[in-house]
């Protein structure tokens, strides 16, 4: 950022999904000025589509007051507060501090797109300076192109197309110095935001797992790379082992930034043929998550509406109390209730009981798929509009380059095909305990005499399945051929 104002003209540092020090390039283009700077956060109240879900909110409470505190002991720097409409907020301060110019790291959802491009408009046109920064992708969503210059919506050439590029800039470091600005009235208090629930206090499971602020993101890394980096590509579906990163909701917030994961595994793995594959594997995965984000930046109608617009004419059923058991983890097969319990219990769920769990809705119970993306965003720590639209449309058929809706997972075989001694099922399903391996994820199959060594009553103590497999089955790939007999006759009459 050039410095062309007076040395006493404050800059405005605004502090958005990027809540770190290190690898922070709008933190680092502030303090190269040299001018008094305000770290601000403001609570953007001004109504988008999708306002943070209640399991955000929590992680943006303890995020924020992490960094408040690291700002306080490195630099003296407080974290000012202010909660309004940005559009409004941003100018007043401009004008009530007489700062000269503006810096923040880029969004990419589509209102966030919209304001910034009002805001940043608004602030040049009367002379404000501003520059915006990338902190949250490796490759910025108009850099990765087709050969026709168009935009991807496959993932496997979009990511070979990622990886012909220039390799992502290493991270920087934090700033030595920032100097903080005097004249500045005091903000509002985080405790004054509620932003932490009360009822019901389900914060509980959350406080258990998870450190949110950049020191636990730092922390999540050095464990993932030191404990389950090595079986990654093996192990990484298992959901009875530890084997996945967990660093979503830290990338989510920007407390850990993409580039500083790809450096530290690039760095783990080295040269040796057996780590190198399971770092590749794992980087494929944050490939898929900026494949969410080119989606989302090129076609930002994606968290409303079908990808594919021949599945608008999907007939969903429309059926409260189906919805209401999956979310409260009561249909009856435990997989997919292991899986619901663990997200109410501690926002998070392993992915690929994500993708079961995901399935089930949409396939079993044929309920909208936008339902159980509303559903994650409420109640995950890792709540990503990119991610969790682009998620819920590839298991549906809906979305770019989907599983196909026929494929349907038996949600008995994927159990005992990726928690074959059941350990994860019991771990959520306590009621389950006492089970035999062979009948763990099918308790309805399992003999009187076995249930009742179990302590197990079924519809007392674990309801019966809510649907029958096959049937369901069968159903879904009915409706799936309805629509595409109608889609062929609108074709032809056209």
């Amino acid at each position: 950022m050039a410095d062309s104002a007076s040395s006493s003209s404050p800059v405005i540092l605004w502090f958005r999904q990027d809540l770190r020090l290190n690898d922070n390039p709008a933190l680092a283009a502030a303090a190269a000025t040299g001018r008094p700077v305000i770290a601000l956060y403001l609570l953007d109240t001004a109504p988008p589509a999708w306002q943070m879900g209640g399991a955000s909110l929590w992680w943006l409470h303890h995020s924020l007051s992490a960094l408040s505190a690291e700002l306080k002991r490195l630099y003296g720097v407080s974290l000012l507060l202010r909660r309004g409409d940005a559009r409004e907020i941003l100018p007043a301060l401009v004008r009530e501090t007489g700062a000269s110019a503006v810096v923040w790291n880029r969004c990419y959802e589509p209102a966030a797109v919209a304001r910034d491009t009002a805001l940043k408009t608004m602030l040049t046109a009367d002379g404000i300076a501003v520059e915006t920064c990338n902190a949250a992708l490796l490759f910025e969503p108009w850099q990765v192109k087709t050969q026709s210059g168009g935009w991807f919506k496959v993932y496997s050439p979009f990511w070979r197309a990622c990886r012909t590029l220039p390799p992502p800039a290493a991270p920087i470091r934090a700033p030595q110095k920032l100097y903080g600005f005097a004249g500045l009235a005091p903000g509002e208090r985080l405790e004054d935001w509620r932003l932490l629930p009360h009822k019901p206090d389900w914060a509980g499971g959350l406080r258990a797992t998870w450190q949110p602020g950049e020191a636990g993101a730092a922390k999540r890394l050095h464990d993932f790379i030191a404990q389950a980096l090595h079986g990654y590509s093996d192990g990484r579906d298992r959901p009875d082992h530890a084997l996945t990163s967990r660093l979503s909701p830290h990338l989510h917030f920007g407390e850990i930034g993409p580039r500083q994961i790809w450096q530290a595994v690039q760095m783990a793995a080295g040269q040796s043929g057996a780590a190198a594959r399971h770092a590749d594997k794992f980087l494929s995965e944050i490939g898929w998550r900026e494949f969410s984000y080119h989606l989302l930046f090129h076609f930002p109608d994606l968290p409303e509406r079908n990808f594919r617009t021949d599945f608008d004419a999907f007939p969903w059923q429309d059926d409260a109390t189906l919805l209401r058991r999956w979310q409260r983890g009561q249909t009856g097969y435990p997989i997919v209730d292991a899986g619901m319990r663990e997200l109410w219990l501690t926002g998070w769920m392993h992915n690929r009981v994500r993708m079961i769990a995901a399935s089930f809705l949409v396939k079993h119970l044929r309920q909208h798929w936008r339902h159980g993306e509303a559903w994650f965003w409420d109640t995950l720590v890792d709540a990503d509009l990119a991610n969790n639209a682009a998620s819920w449309q590839w298991v549906a058929g809906s979305g770019a380059d989907a599983a196909p809706y026929f494929r349907i997972f038996n949600p008995i075989l994927q159990g005992e095909k990726f928690d074959p001694q059941g350990a994860y099922v019991r771990r959520w399903l306590p009621e389950l305990a006492r089970l035999p391996d062979k009948y763990i994820h099918k308790p309805w199959l399992a003999p009187a005499s076995v249930l009742r060594e179990a302590g197990l009553r079924l519809e007392q103590d674990y309801p019966q399945p809510l649907v029958d497999h096959d049937t369901a089955r069968k159903a879904a790939l009915a409706a799936f051929a309805q629509l595409r007999n109608d889609d062929r006759q609108t074709a032809g009459a056209a």
